[in-house]
């Protein structure tokens, strides 16, 4: 679908990379991974024709559509999020409005049997089975599905997309995109702005949806589910493994004992020539075997190696004094913002020493408890921080109060003690700050720049209860790794709020999932209340309050009244998810029957045709089913 031959590029005196050449097969889903700065975001600018190469050249035949997500983005203010969606059906639209106009005016005439009527009912016939065929019955469905699967509701959809967060709009431009199906979909960074369920949602899309797929993400587990074969840039080349990411790791540590093994031969073999030519340069007898030997030399290519991994450098806190046994204990605590309640009757209580998880959709609370605790803002109920508890906060403003006047390595230099001041370079370099890098000033960082120094500066301050608010956004692998050895050692508090799941995963022992007003704990880690998610329904998990000693039993009618209606929202819930199981299985069908139909000995194949226009009957029959199934639903859980 995009084959590269021998692409190179250019910023500086040093090629970003050279004679690079691969290629994007249909079906294919490729993990492009490589170090900060080794030119990932730049390539999928070149692969969608963003960007120019300085040589090379990259073929896309000319029916190839291509969907590109940034992760950076203009975006648009002034529609509702259902008129903005909506625009990713323009073409649909547009044939929707010629064929109303059609239809029109054979309703008007009244010359059925003249030449140009009977081109007009052709022509209306032809562009109306273009028009199912492009799914126009059913695309509001489709478009509805996609919003929810994102993690919008249904009330969502008429509102201005000026009151939703960057982040959320985000989610808009990426449903635009999925609802497109563009034969390529290039993704940089798609999980910055979702959380846990809506990356799940994503995964399955992506796997069972979408044609081919290119993305670059620092999300393990995200990237393991979704592709299977990884392209690494590496030494301005890329290099293809075609496994899933957690294969590619193994092979790519035995490639690089390999290249350290075949740099020390070359380094032995160019020293044993040098060594030679010095030894008989001057002897005439020696004289052909001498310029032999650096004619040798000249032609040696130098092997690199890829630079050193620091993820297996370890870090630790500075002791700090003990706190008390209960940091932090919530009793009916509340927020509200004017009519909208955040969330209420709040009972937690974080013991020490415990790391805990606070999950759930974005707008949930989770950063509005985490402000209470902070005392940044004021709250309903009683929030107790325990005794000696000292806080160490890293959220997305922490970046915004560093000393601009300052280098990357003064900054952390006027924070670290003792023998760790020793080794300021290797944990900037684990955090991406090799090099060069450390003397830049604070006030040229960009965002993702500056939070990954604020959090190094937290790491080497003397805390006992650490809350850490979405850490790992602008992080790679390595440097996550750093981060949750150093979390998992600490001995002190943790809250952690966070969307990544492998970051989570043997971190945490406790979650609190924020949803519907209230919070629920959960004892285990992130894999076992995702399982409980599984089993249990989005009602059940937000209709049960936390234990509140002092709150008066219910009646036995109440108990079994609530329970009938949790029966009927299982019930509803299954019929939605049959029901998008059968649409999945609709539209892979009608997917295998476009291959064919566009293939010369199946294009006039009346069986496949007819079969062909069935099917599409029978989807939008069941996306119209879906519509109902879900309202009622809605309705059930409302």
């Amino acid at each position: 679908m995009i084959s590269v031959e021998n692409l190179k590029v250019e910023f500086g005196v040093k090629p970003l990379f050279a004679n690079v050449s691969f290629v994007v097969n249909d079906r294919d889903r490729i993990a492009l991974v490589g170090k900060n700065g080794a030119g990932k975001s730049t390539m999928l600018k070149i692969l969608c024709g963003m960007q120019q190469p300085t040589d090379g050249i990259v073929a896309v035949p000319g029916e190839t559509t291509i969907g590109y997500l940034p992760q950076v983005m203009r975006l648009a203010d002034e529609t509702t999020v259902r008129e903005e969606t909506r625009k990713a059906f323009a073409g649909t639209t547009k044939l929707q409005e010629r064929l109303a106009k059609m239809e029109q005016e054979l309703g008007e005439r009244t010359d059925y049997e003249s030449a140009s009527y009977m081109a007009l009912v052709e022509q209306f016939t032809q562009e109306h089975e273009r028009y199912l065929m492009m799914g126009g019955e059913n695309y509001q469905a489709e478009m509805e599905r996609t919003l929810m699967g994102l993690g919008f509701t249904r009330g969502d959809l008429d509102r201005p997309t000026s009151e939703f967060s960057g982040g959320w709009r985000m989610r808009i431009e990426l449903a635009k995109i999925l609802l497109q199906q563009p034969d390529v979909l290039l993704l940089d960074e798609p999980t910055n702005h979702l959380d846990i369920e809506s990356i799940q949602w994503l995964e399955q899309f992506l796997a069972q949806r979408a044609k081919a797929v290119v993305l670059v993400s620092h999300d393990r587990a995200f990237i393991n589910h979704v592709t299977n074969r990884t392209l690494e840039i590496s030494c301005g080349q890329v290099v293809d493994y075609k496994v899933k990411y957690d294969e590619y790791v193994k092979l790519r540590a035995e490639r690089r004992e390999q290249q350290i093994r075949a740099y020390e031969n070359q380094q032995k073999e160019i020293a044993d020539m040098r060594e030679f030519i010095n030894r008989f340069r001057y002897q005439a007898t020696k004289a052909v075997q001498v310029q032999q030997k650096i004619k040798q030399l000249e032609r040696i290519v130098p092997i690199e190696i890829d630079e050193v991994d620091h993820s297996a450098m370890h870090l630790k806190f500075p002791p700090c004094l003990r706190s008390g046994d209960y940091p932090v204990i919530c009793e009916g605590v509340g927020k509200s913002y004017g009519d909208h309640r955040v969330f209420s009757g709040v009972d937690l209580i974080i013991r020490r020493g415990e790391k805990v998880a606070f999950v759930g959709k974005n707008g949930e609370g989770k950063s509005t408890l985490v402000k209470c605790i902070m005392d940044e803002i004021s709250h309903d109920g009683m929030l107790k921080v325990g005794h000696n508890v000292q806080i160490g906060y890293f959220a997305q403003n922490q970046a915004q109060l560093l000393d601009e006047s300052l280098t990357v390595f003064q900054t952390i230099d006027l924070v670290a003690k003792g023998d760790i001041r020793l080794r300021i370079n290797d944990i900037l370099g684990a955090f991406m700050f090799g090099g060069e890098a450390s003397e830049k000033k604070v006030k040229v960082l960009s965002g993702g720049e500056r939070s990954r120094l604020a959090m190094i500066k937290l790491l080497l301050q003397p805390v006992n209860f650490l809350i850490l608010d979405e850490p790992t956004n602008h992080l790679d692998m390595a440097s996550k790794d750093v981060l949750k050895e150093a979390i998992r050692a600490f001995d002190g508090t943790a809250v952690i709020v966070s969307h990544d799941r492998e970051f989570l995963d043997g971190l945490v022992s406790k979650v609190y999932e924020f949803g519907g007003g209230k919070v629920r704990e959960h004892l285990g880690g992130i894999y076992e209340w995702i399982e409980g998610k599984d089993r249990e329904t989005p009602q059940e998990v937000h209709s049960q309050p936390a234990p509140q000693p002092h709150r008066e039993e219910t009646g036995e009618s109440h108990y079994a009244a609530r329970k009938e209606q949790q029966k009927k929202i299982r019930k509803a819930e299954k019929a939605v998810k049959e029901c998008e199981a059968k649409i999945a299985q609709l539209e892979q069908r009608i997917k295998e029957m476009d291959d064919l139909l566009c293939q010369p000995d199946h294009a006039a194949d009346m069986e496949l045709i007819t079969e062909y226009t069935s099917t599409r009957k029978v989807l939008d029959e069941e996306n119209d089913r879906w519509m109902v199934l879900s309202e009622r639903l809605e309705e059930l859980q409302g």
